[in-house]
């Protein structure tokens, strides 16, 4: 492997090179090498980081790991890159390359919380029954004005006629070309890190953008997925303004969601939910998976506070699992398209989730359906938001039936979901320190 990483360092003239993991919330973690460092480090297995990396909460601390004295202890971890996922970095001055790897014990097995792992451990799963699972993560985001007050609400940014959106612009034409320039150089920085992008279209919040990935192998989806989400970032840095991945970053506004598409193939390429006759009775399990056991996981796919003020009705996110034929009140659409890409589109996840995690929970839903034969709810046609709310609706009643969801805690892992929830009790016992502006507001002189 080593040769290979220098033909293709050597290749591409790169000096330095990025070894990225993504963390349990998905933000960024790892090291930057001159590119002989990190040829000779591959090939003695001494790149390393801190075991507790997988430990950070959003907010830069640790999470209590009181079940042991493991994270004092904080043994190192061993990082093998993937060479599938090298890339060129854009936009460094120094001629760079991203590369994205696997977090393994000394002895070389993985470590059992690493995202990566998680999501790869239940693609092992479907493999096991014959299943290559593909996928297709429709990502949203938005642009807004620089904000350094975090006091202050967040407002779009002016585009080049030198006007701020004020109105929904869904799928205008004009209103993508007011932040052209933004866009061009992002669609030029992915293609040069050979990013797989499909369409970009304007959605409905005000200066709110949405790429379209082109389906693939799900590791390999979600590492384009973060390397896009960096190279957003930074490109809007570049041109003055921000780019958010957060959820709901305005109160008047559409939430962000990262929909998922997933379907199914056996080894001769063949999908396994779409006959002559509509659907397979395995992708009616694999929904009826889906519709049991993602209410139950719903942290795994919305990780954040923020996350469950997405959830709201005729805001363009879901607030139950109904399924139906192109009916985008659903949190499960089955979208037009002929047998051989028929699928189901999960659109419960938002942007901000760790798009590992919230791929994985959705396949070790979809298995069980699968394995147990779960019959799915009736499809319908009518309007989804009308009927009964069945996902959670905050980060705290969430976690409390994560931790009870015994089936899917045994495909993705027992130690995986319980560092996950402490993570997330910790920062929700820091969110719950906070006196929002709404109290300030309507409580000071009132109460």
């Amino acid at each position: 492997m080593t040769q290979q990483f220098a033909e293709w360092i050597r290749a591409k003239g790169i000096s330095e090179v990025e070894c990225i993991v993504p963390d349990i919330n998905g933000v960024l973690r790892g090291k930057v090498f001159p590119a002989d460092k990190f040829l000779s480090s591959v090939g003695n297995m001494s790149l390393r980081l801190p075991s507790s990396v997988f430990s950070v909460t959003i907010t830069g601390d640790y999470a209590d790991t009181d079940a042991d004295d493991f994270l004092y202890r904080d043994p190192d971890v061993t990082l093998q890159p993937d060479l599938r996922s090298i890339c060129v970095a854009p936009g460094f001055r120094t001629p760079t390359a991203f590369v994205v790897a696997d977090a393994l014990h000394r002895d070389g097995t993985p470590f059992e919380i690493a995202p990566r792992y998680v999501l790869q451990r239940i693609l092992d799963r479907f493999s096991d029954i014959g299943w290559t699972m593909v996928v297709a993560p429709e990502l949203e985001f938005y642009l807004t004005e620089i904000n350094p007050d975090p006091d202050l609400p967040i407002q779009p940014p002016r585009g080049r006629s030198g006007r701020a959106e004020s109105s929904p612009q869904p799928y205008g034409l004009e209103s993508v070309t007011e932040y052209e320039d933004i866009i061009e150089e992002i669609y030029d920085n992915s293609e040069t890190a050979s990013l797989q992008l499909d369409t970009m279209i304007h959605e409905s919040g005000t200066a709110q953008l949405e790429i379209n990935f082109n389906h693939g192998e799900p590791v390999a989806l979600c590492d384009q997925v973060i390397i896009f989400k960096r190279i957003v970032r930074q490109v809007a840095l570049k041109h003055g303004v921000y780019a958010t991945f957060m959820a709901k970053p305005m109160e008047s506004q559409p939430g962000s969601a990262m929909h998922l598409h997933i379907s199914a193939q056996n080894d001769r390429g063949i999908n396994l939910f779409g006959t002559e006759a509509g659907i397979t009775e395995d992708f009616r399990h694999f929904v009826g998976g889906l519709q049991r056991y993602l209410p139950e996981i719903a942290p795994l796919f919305a990780p954040n506070v923020n996350s469950f003020r997405r959830m709201r009705p005729a805001h363009s996110a879901p607030i139950n699992v109904q399924w139906g034929h192109d009916n985008r009140s659903c949190g499960l659409r089955i979208p037009v398209s002929n047998i051989a890409n028929t699928r189901i589109e999960n659109r419960l996840p938002g942007a901000d989730c760790n798009p590992y995690i919230a791929i994985a929970a959705s396949l070790a839903a979809g298995f069980i359906g699968l394995r147990d034969r779960i019959e799915p709810l009736p499809l319908i046609t009518r309007n989804a938001y009308l009927e009964e709310r069945t996902l959670p609706r905050n980060l705290d009643a969430a976690l409390k039936q994560m931790m009870a969801c015994e089936p899917v805690m045994e495909l993705l892992g027992e130690g995986f979901i319980r560092a996950f929830y402490e993570i997330k009790m910790n920062e929700l016992s820091a969110y719950d320190e906070v006196i929002s502006s709404w109290e300030r507001d309507h409580l000071l002189l009132k109460a």
